[in-house]
């Protein structure tokens, strides 16, 4: 009955919902071209596909891995990837050009997921993290389709809200095949919620295997010469609204100990690249765009802003110490394997519950420091900044942490091909 009336509820919201993102397409024409995708009216595929459904740039990042690795294993199964994003979109078609195949994911009404699975024929369901999406998942089990819900992460405080739903979310998941689940405590999440026992395994995060090429590396040195090879670099990385004024105000605390010293900021969302370098250039502060050519202001500049779109592992490479974003206001935190995979010392706000277990390891690694405020992030920095040995130290732990918690790609590889 609450599948009924959920399902009713978007119907009706649908017309707005559409109405919203064509007054949004005005400002950014991405948010409202291949809108027809939507409403299930994709390009019709010739041979079953495998279906990898990452919601925005966070999971795409994340479902990288997987789909290489199911390319590799299954040259001639063609791979559709979704998103609800135009950025998440575009994230896909920058990491894999031709190799897969790309689509809006339809809104999940019944008849736009009907339209959508009948023209693509899945045989396979690959959702990544925790987006459980009633029809999505129904009308695909209809059909026989294998459902596979990876790098499957559940927080406490979700657990509870889909506890409050139990009704709706319990044949959910006893619809998915295989809940490969990042840690102990989000498998256990799953099964209080209702998850079969014998659907459920703890493989690790993919994110762990998270990998550097010779290309980006030779790109990260490049920018670094370009930035100042003796100056002291940090990077705030996909920050939000809220957080980013919190940022600069501790990078010109910082300036006062270290007047070199270089701030890189990346907000998470392109709409807000021109809000941050008003806002920066507002508080008095040298500010160069990259996406901005032959400014050659790189070295004077005081704040660099990353406003190009797939660069931020390379950026990430360029840098001293990294600060995550969407930590210091309550959005939960974002991946924080990515600098540690280089290397360097990781920081971050105390608002971290969408990545816990991941934090949980580096903490306990020692290659993790949690500040509570902007003065408390300038502070962090300052010291790190003034002791090189501390900075190496807890960036060799937090790539220790990385390197002993691989492995989980291929177990989720080998799970997938198991059961398709």
């Amino acid at each position: 009955m609450l599948h009924f009336f959920y399902s009713l509820f978007f119907r009706i919201a649908l017309p707005f919902v559409l109405l919203r993102l064509w007054w949004i397409g005005r400002t950014n024409p991405d948010a409202f071209v291949r809108w027809q995708e939507r409403l299930g009216y994709v390009e019709a595929s010739d041979e079953p596909v495998i279906w990898v459904h990452a919601v925005s740039v966070g999971e795409t990042i994340a479902a990288a891995p997987l789909v290489k690795a199911l390319l590799r294993r299954n040259p001639d199964v063609p791979v559709l990837m979704t998103a609800m994003t135009p950025t998440g979109s575009a994230r896909a078609k920058a990491l894999f050009g031709d190799q897969v195949r790309y689509a809006f994911s339809p809104y999940d009404t019944p008849g736009a997921v009907r339209r959508f699975v009948d023209r693509v024929r899945p045989r396979a369901l690959v959702i990544m993290e925790t987006e459980l999406w009633p029809n999505m998942i129904a009308l695909s089990e209809q059909r026989d389709v294998p459902i596979f819900l990876i790098n499957a992460r559940l927080s406490a405080r979700s657990a509870r809200g889909y506890e409050r739903v139990a009704s709706l979310v319990r044949p959910l998941l006893r619809n998915i095949t295989w809940i490969a689940a990042q840690a102990d405590e989000d498998a256990g999440r799953f099964l209080r919620i209702g998850a079969r026992p014998e659907s459920v395994s703890v493989t690790g995060s993919i994110k762990f295997d998270v990998e550097i090429s010779d290309e980006i590396r030779s790109a990260s040195s490049g920018l670094r010469q370009q930035l100042g090879a003796g100056r002291p670099v940090w990077i705030a990385a996909s920050t939000h609204e809220g957080e980013d004024r919190q940022i600069l105000e501790a990078h010109q605390q910082i300036m006062l100990k270290h007047p070199g010293a270089l701030l890189v900021i990346v907000p998470r969302h392109p709409e807000r690249f021109d809000d941050v370098a008003e806002m920066a250039r507002s508080m008095g502060l040298v500010v160069q765009r990259r996406s901005v050519a032959g400014e050659n202001n790189e070295s004077r500049c005081q704040v660099y802003l990353g406003d190009t779109m797939g660069e931020l592992l390379m950026l990430y490479g360029a840098c001293d110490i990294a600060f995550v974003g969407g930590s210091l206001i309550e959005r939960g935190g974002h991946n924080p394997l990515e600098p540690a995979a280089w290397g360097m010392p990781v920081l971050s706000g105390p608002h971290i519950f969408n990545f816990e277990t991941i934090y949980s390891r580096l903490d306990a690694g020692e290659g993790l420091y949690i500040t509570s405020s902007s003065e408390a992030l300038a502070a962090c920095v300052t010291q790190l900044i003034a002791d090189k040995g501390a900075a190496e130290k807890a960036g060799r732990n937090a790539l220790a942490v990385v390197n002993a918690n691989r492995g989980a790609l291929e177990k989720v590889v080998d799970g997938i091909v198991e059961r398709v």
